[in-house]
């Protein structure tokens, strides 16, 4: 099952309230996915030089986050944190400096939180509600190839500004997995879904853009999925070529919307009048600042 939600501002209006849009985006997808929740926001980027930090301890322990040396703490929630390192690449940063703690991504804009239970929980600790954004993703989890574990949750990112959120499944994840690894790519959990991040990752460090990125991973990751990727810029969406898992688009002149039911577009303002439709499969789907802006 699994539901999915992202929403990408096209006015400055939205980008106020991008977080309370969200929220109750997705508070309509508990049903589809009750184990866990989860969301990355693209907000506030630090200087050049430096990155956000998101981490997750696994044993659910109160970290002292200050002493493990970073610029600063951004936000602290016990066991999760997101922190402004001075290192541009920031898993990096982590590797070296927390390898106890799971690094649920990193960039220059992104922060990344996840919780167990529905999303009402993750909402309330994260204060989302209160958050502006550019843009952000969301998923509720109903866990069926992994553990109910808060590092298996979505997003996943592996880093760099890029993180994504799938609703299906991948056949080919362990080979992938291994491959990408030989590539240099590290994995935080044995979810399918984080080796589709990471084959992303990869394909933009060996140059291509998303588009072209997610139109590879067409014949490459062999599944059924719908896949909602968010970058520093922007978003994209994609469905596999049979596309059985549902999704929907939606657009006005404020924003762009995607989303595994229409009743989670339903809560959006202005939805009267947006144009809907159903993602065609195999079709990539993209939006970016600088176009909207341009």
């Amino acid at each position: 099952m699994c539901g999915i939600a992202a929403l990408f501002a096209k006015t400055s209006a939205t980008e106020a309230h991008l977080g309370a849009l969200l929220a109750d985006m997705l508070e309509p997808l508990a049903g589809r996915g009750p184990d866990s929740a989860g969301a990355a926001v693209f907000r506030d980027p630090v200087p050049g030089g430096s990155a956000k930090v998101s981490l997750l301890d696994a044993d659910g322990q109160a970290t002292d986050w200050a002493a493990l040396g970073a610029e600063a703490v951004l936000s602290d929630r016990g066991d999760q944190a997101v922190l402004h390192v001075d290192d541009p690449d920031g898993m990096r940063w982590a590797a070296e400096h927390a390898p106890h703690l799971i690094a649920l991504g990193a960039g220059t804009t992104m922060e990344v939180a996840k919780r167990r239970g529905r999303p009402d929980a993750l909402i309330a600790d994260m204060g989302l509600r209160g958050i502006r954004a550019t843009h952000a993703l969301g998923h509720t989890r109903m866990a069926t190839e992994s553990a109910v574990v808060t590092a298996g949750s979505h997003p996943f990112s592996t880093g760099d500004d890029l993180c994504l959120v799938h609703n299906g499944s991948l056949s080919n994840h362990n080979l992938w997995r291994a491959r990408l690894r030989a590539h240099g790519i590290a994995f935080q959990s044995e979810n399918d879904s984080e080796v589709a991040a990471g084959y992303l990752q990869w394909r933009l460090r060996e140059g291509d853009d998303l588009v072209e990125a997610l139109e590879r991973g067409l014949s490459d990751l062999d599944g059924f999925y719908t896949f909602a990727v968010g970058t520093r810029d922007g978003f994209a969406v994609l469905r596999d070529p049979v596309a059985c898992k549902p999704a929907l688009l939606a657009e006005t002149d404020d924003w762009v919307a995607m989303a595994s039911e229409f009743r989670a577009l339903a809560v959006l303002p202005g939805v009267e009048d947006a144009e809907v439709w159903e993602p065609g499969p195999g079709v990539v789907y993209a939006w970016t600042h600088a176009a909207v802006s341009a």
